[in-house]
Parts: structure tokens; C-alpha cells; sequence
């Protein structure tokens, strides 16, 4: 079955009505696929942007430079590792990319994967993070973030198989050819597979009863979590996959927020008793008992706590989400690396103002610290910077998304530590901007 087109949406980025009326309207509510035409400005983003974020990771690996980054090579549904330092090493010249690959992997026909792909260009990052800033805005924020996963080649299907998707997602296809992609609910696919595991190989009897939507370059398609899901295609294209990382209560207090409340609860280690040495006739009986009672000391300890640790902690990662434009922080980003050294020249080159980059914000604490410094959050990352009236009255305009003039105290090694968050960008008196302070 083949879902028709439907009547592109103009606004770029999608306003809040969008995301209130149109959105849930067209998708159920947020479960069913649904094929968005023309969403993505043909002028905002194409697939030279993605091949560019390629170059910038040849060029970290060829420079040694750490990057966060992932890259996958394959061939039909078989990975191929050993290609992966043949891909970033050698050389490009005029050649097409799709021959290029071909005489690579040494195969008609390939896909090449690359996980974290907002942090290999700041235009990636910036454009497509218009598209997750208004989906905050109207929709809601995934706690865990956002990536990118680009999807590029001429595979005659994707190298997983018909597979499940365990996040909401969109799938933003820049082209240049068409990409075919099949969708089936839960249901159906249990119905027609007896199970839930992924399916290889000649999958053609499936298609015949998927749902088929036919993306054009500029198109994004909303793919819920749980649907079962395959791409096709006959000519090279490129997609770029967003996956919204909402993971459930129980596995974020699981995994990232009670270990941090409970390592609040263990003190200063020149403090603690150590275990005592244990008879060997005793077994480990002892041991455990002991253990057990100070794990309930620790637990009633922190049950006290934990309503305004965990509120502490939440909003600390809210912070640094958003600050981050939403993107989950990378180690290794090496869009940050380049944004920052692009800040750097350009105040060295007589930069006058600065302003926070979009899709990035700064937040800054308005509480002073015991050792007189002012906790700053932009481009996910924490910083302490020394008050001073005149970098509060900078670091709000700031936050509140002006443009602010660089003064005699605005200087020095606070400026410095801003820039190179990678999310400062430095302007001149000839770039276009409204001044606030």
C-alpha cells in the first residue's frame, strides 16, 4: 500500500501550530508514520552538507583528532570494519562519491552509516536543530536528547533488515534520488512473521503488505516508536535519521540519576571505615549482613534527600540539553572544535560583539558561589566564571538571546573560556544584529 502525498507544509521551521494542530492530527496522536512533503527549504540543507561532514571526519582522522562520531560501512546487510580506515584515509580528489565507494568496498552497491553526525559540521547541527527546537517548543523535549544518523548509498535495502525502532524519529531525506521506505505496526508484523525479530535477506512477500512512502529530497517522515520499518531504493540518496531519546523512568533513575543521588550519600573517603579483614571459617555470611545493614542506613539516608536531589539533578540535565540545542553532549565534537577556533579568529580579526550561536542558549545562575563566580551552561557544558556586574549584566542579555557589545571588562580569560564552548559566535560591527548591552 502506497500512502499518496500529501500537501507540503511551508513554514520552516514548523511553527507551534504544527506542532499542536497539524502534527497530532496527521499522526494519530504521535503513532502512526506520516509523510511530512517538502518540510526541509531546499536552501537549508542538502546532501553536500552530509558529504561535507564526511570530509570533516577524514580530515580528523587523517589529523589525529579524537571525534565522537561513529562510522559504519556496508555492503547489502554484511559490515565490513575493515573499510571503515580505508574510507577516512584515502583519497577523495573530483571523484564521485558513489564510484568513490564502489572502488572502496569493491561492490556495486553500499551504504555508509555515521552515528553523532550533528557533531561533524556546524551546519548540520544548526539547521536540523531548528527543526528539534520547534518540536521542544510545540511538542515537547525528549530528556535524553537527540543525534544524528546519516544513511547514505544506493543499498538495495537497509543493511539492518526490516527492524523495529524503539524511538520516535524522524527521517529527514535530502536526496538526491527517492528512497522507498515500507512500515509495518507491531501487529502486523507479528501477524505476518509469528515474532518480533528482524527479518534479512529477500523480505519481497513483506513489502507487498507494508505501508509505502515515497521520500523526496526535502521530505521528513515521522516514524513512531515500535513500527517496523525498512529502507529501499534504487539511486544513491542520503537521510538523515533524528531519533528522540524518551527513556522510561524507571531506566534513567536506574542508570543515571540514583547512582549520582546515592554517591551524594558516601562521604569524604579520608572519613569512611574501611570493611575489616573477614575470617575464612565465617564465609561470606558477615560480609553480606554488613553490607546489607549499610545499605539501609544509606537508603534511609537518602530517602530524605531524594526528592530535592533528584529536582537538582533533573534540571541540571535539563540545562545542559537545551543549552546544547537539544543534541545529546559528545566527548568529541568536533563541530564545537571547529566553532571555536572560528570564534577565536574572528575576535582576533577585530571581532566587536558576541551572541550565543543557534540552535544553542546559555543559562546563566543567578546565585554567586561561595568562591564569588557565576555557574554558566551553554553548548552543554558547565562553567564557572568570576561575577563581576558587568558579566552578569552580559551573561543575561545572553541568555536572553541579544547581542552584546565586547567592553574593556568583557575581555580576558572569561571571554576566552566562553568561546571556546564552540557555542559563542564573535561579529562586527558590519554583521547584522541587535545590540543590548
Amino acid at each position: 500500500m502506497t500512502t499518496a502525498a500529501t500537501e507540503p507544509v511551508l513554514a520552516w521551521p514548523p511553527s507551534p501550530e504544527f506542532w499542536s494542530t497539524q502534527f497530532p492530527a496527521r499522526t494519530g496522536g504521535a503513532v502512526a508514520p506520516y509523510l511530512f512533503k517538502g518540510l526541509v527549504p531546499a536552501d537549508r540543507l542538502g546532501p553536500g552538507d552530509v558529504l561535507d561532514g564526511l570530509r570533516r571526519l577524514r580530515r580528523a582522522a587523517i589529523q589525529g583528532e579524537p571525534t565522537s562520531a561513529r562510522t559504519r560501512v556496508y555492503v547489502g546487510e554484511q559490515r565490513r570494519d575493515e573499510v571503515i580506515d580505508t574510507v577516512l584515509s584515502v583519497p577523495w580528489s573530483d571523484e564521485e562519491f558513489v564510484a568513490w565507494m564502489q572502488n572502496l568496498t569493491g561492490a556495486d552497491r553500499f551504504s555508509l552509516v555515521i552515528n553523532n553526525l550533528e557533531t561533524t559540521s556546524p551546519k548540520l547541527a544548526a539547521v536540523l536543530g531548528e527543526l528539534i527546537g520547534s518540536a521542544h517548543a510545540g511538542w515537547g523535549v525528549p530528556i535524553g536528547g537527540s543525534e544524528q544518523v546519516a544513511f547514505a548509498g544506493n543499498y538495495a535495502g537497509t543493511a539492518f533488515g526490516v527492524h523495529e525502532g524503539y524511538e520516535d524519529a524522524f527521517l529527514v531525506h535530502l536526496g538526491p534520488g527517492t528512497k522507498h521506505f515500507y512500515c509495518w505496526s507491531g501487529e502486523l508484523y507479528r501477524e505476518l512473521t509469528g515474532g518480533r525479530a528482524p527479518t534479512f535477506g529477500d523480505y519481497t512477500a513483506l513489502l507487498e503488505q507494508g505501508e509505502r512512502f515515497d521520500l523526496e529530497p526535502g521530505d521528513v517522515l515521522f516514524l513512531p516508536r515500535r513500527v517496523f520499518h525498512v529502507g529501499v531504493q534504487d539511486e544513491f540518496s542520503i537521510s538523515v535519521a533524528i531519533p528522540l531519546y524518551t527513556f522510561s523512568d524507571t531506566r534513567m533513575l536506574a542508570l543515571s540519576v540514583l547512582p549520582a543521588v546515592l554517591e551524594s550519600a558516601v562521604g569524604d573517603v579520608a572519613d569512611e571505615t574501611p570493611s575489616p579483614m573477614h575470617a575464612l571459617t565465617a564465609g561470606p555470611g558477615l560480609v553480606a549482613a554488613g553490607l546489607a545493614s549499610a545499605a539501609t542506613d544509606m537508603l534511609a539516608t537518602v530517602s530524605e534527600q531524594v526528592e530535592t536531589r533528584v529536582a537538582e539533578l533533573v534540571a541540571a540535565r535539563w540545562r545542559t540539553l537545551l543549552s546544547n540545542g537539544g543534541w545529546e553532549t559528545s566527548e568529541h565534537d568536533l563541530a564545537r572544535a571547529d566553532a571555536a577556533r572560528e570564534a577565536a579568529a574572528a575576535l582576533a580579526a577585530g571581532g566587536t560583539h558576541v551572541r550565543v550561536a543557534p540552535p544553542y542558549t546559555l543559562h546563566a545562575d543567578p546565585d554567586i558561589d561561595e568562591h564569588l563566580h557565576i555557574g554558566v551552561t551553554v553548548r552543554g557544558l558547565v562553567l564557572q566564571v568570576p561575577e563581576s556586574p558587568a558579566w552578569g549584566a552580559a551573561l543575561a542579555s545572553l541568555a536572553a538571546g541579544r547581542t552584546v557589545r565586547i567592553t574593556g571588562e568583557l575581555g580576558g580569560d572569561t571571554l576566552a573560556l566562553l568561546l571556546e564552548t564552540g557555542g559563542i559566535q564573535v561579529l562586527t560591527d558590519t554583521d547584522p544584529m541587535e545590540e543590548s548591552a
